[in-house]
């Protein structure tokens, strides 16, 4: 069966894949599509840029960290409803792991789904060459399908015309159009993505991007590019396998914490979970009757002030612990759990305690890279020896600095790995029983053991403390 869609990559990072693909989805659904996004790769940011053009989740499909049958049973997941799939490729097309292989690279999920490509590259100071470009990734890899090529930045429309000229007479691959250097809509900047999609997608940037798109672009051939869902994935829906709630999960979500895998709650939910999203910035306690509580990443460096002067949430998250809760935090989750967050501009916030540290914020990066994760001691997510995989990205430090309110005995549950490097290794996160905090953001498919030993841990709370716990 053939169904729609392509895998929008380019020949580096910076080069405007990002623009095109928003303009694409934002072009696509005001033609009344039903459009499913994607990003190749362990990147949170871009799938929310994607949400808000097309007003569905989009998902990671990151081949290190997931592996082949993950990548496709979430691919078939999210696709299955979808008139058109879209997904933005990572860094450069045959960027991934490492320099010999495509292992994590744009190039390994479009062969794994049959899945065509769209090469954007950028026209600044380019004619020719563009086409040595298009023919090097051809002959790198035969087996890519480079069907079409969207040129960033030109000059003018000689300037395309000359490009199309070369890249067509020598790659035979069409030229499917080319944006003109656009201050107006250039993304900004930020660290680990400071602006958030909602408050720089404006409506007349969003409205400005579908119209490039449509001036621009191609797009009667752009959807009629198809792939073939036999030669990718058994292709079934997997919507209705959901079983009954088993339990109530608390989930953090708000402009502090966003920085969740899609895929992670799917498991959860598909493994029985019932997910309460609430908000630690804006909400005066955690929902009523909770068996567990999921801190993802975000901003609280950026929220210290406000999440600190929360007091009451911050009350409400100890006696959940207290009373022997199930919490699951990573990175800016941890940050949260911790005694304080020092932020860089030198502010001091006390945060809800758990942990014995604080963190400080600096302007460099300390942590950037995927990594692999050994359990040392059996815990929230896992029996000991048991393994997972994820990726790190902070500015932040640790200090040890124990409080009063710090849980006792915690142990360090992790042996962490660098990706693709085999190593000794070094000691991560906190653990008891009943508490489970890393700066690792762990993908849930790496591991499909996870969902379900940390329902099943919830359960048991719920069973030991007479909560009425899920929905029935």
């Amino acid at each position: 069966m053939k169904r729609s869609g392509f895998l929008i990559a380019g020949t580096h990072s910076g080069v405007g894949k990002t623009t095109v693909t928003l303009a694409l989805l934002e072009a696509l659904i005001r033609r009344g599509m039903k459009v499913q996004a994607f990003k190749v790769g362990p990147d949170y940011l871009d799938p929310t840029f994607h949400r808000v053009a097309t007003g569905r989740p989009s998902r990671n499909l990151d081949g290190w960290m997931m592996g082949r049958s993950e990548v496709l049973k979430s691919f078939a997941r999210a696709s299955d409803d979808a008139d058109l799939s879209v997904i933005e490729g990572v860094m450069g097309l045959f960027d991934g792991l490492r320099g010999r292989s495509e292992e994590g690279s744009s190039a390994q999920i479009a062969k794994w789904l049959s899945m065509p490509v769209i090469l954007v590259i950028d026209a600044g100071g380019l004619a020719r060459t563009a086409a040595a470009l298009v023919r090097g990734c051809q002959a790198l890899d035969p087996e890519l399908k480079i069907s079409g090529v969207i040129f960033n930045r030109i000059g003018s429309k000689n300037h395309l015309d000359i490009l199309r000229e070369a890249v067509e007479s020598a790659c035979a691959v069409p030229v499917l159009g080319g944006f003109p250097k656009e201050e107006g809509i250039a993304l900004p900047e930020r660290h680990l993505g400071l602006v958030r999609a909602a408050e720089s997608l404006s409506p007349s940037i969003r409205e400005r991007l579908a119209e490039m798109a449509e001036t621009f672009l191609d797009l009667n051939q752009i959807v009629k590019m198809e792939y073939s869902v036999e030669a990718a994935v058994p292709f079934r829906s997997v919507r209705g396998e959901n079983k009954p709630a088993r339990c109530r999960i608390g989930t953090a979500l708000d402009a502090a914490f966003h920085f969740y895998y899609q895929d992670n709650f799917d498991l959860l939910e598909g493994a029985g979970a019932e997910l309460l999203f609430f908000s630690p910035l804006n909400e005066v306690e955690i929902p009523a009757d909770l068996d567990g509580l999921y801190f993802g990443g975000g901003y609280p460096e950026v929220y210290a002030e406000r999440l600190s002067k929360n007091e009451s949430m911050l009350a409400s998250i100890r006696r959940f612990a207290i009373g022997g809760g199930p919490i699951y935090a990573e990175c800016g989750g941890l940050m949260y759990l911790a005694n304080r967050i020092e932020t860089a501009e030198g502010g001091a916030f006390p945060m809800v305690g758990l942990l014995p540290g604080q963190v400080r914020m600096g302007k460099k990066l300390k942590a950037l890279g995927y990594r692999a994760i050994e359990a040392q001691e059996p815990s929230l997510l896992l029996e000991k020896g048991g393994k997972a995989r994820g990726h790190e990205f902070h500015y932040s430090e640790w200090i040890e600095s124990p409080s009063p309110d710090s849980v006792n005995g915690l142990k360090r549950p992790y042996r962490l790995f660098r990706g693709g490097e085999s190593s000794e290794g070094r000691e991560e996160g906190f653990y008891c029983d009943h508490l489970l905090a890393s700066y690792v953001h762990l993908h849930f498919a790496s591991n499909p053991n996870i969902p379900e030993r940390w329902i099943s841990l919830c359960e048991a709370f719920r069973r030991r403390i007479g909560s009425s716990g899920a929905k029935k």
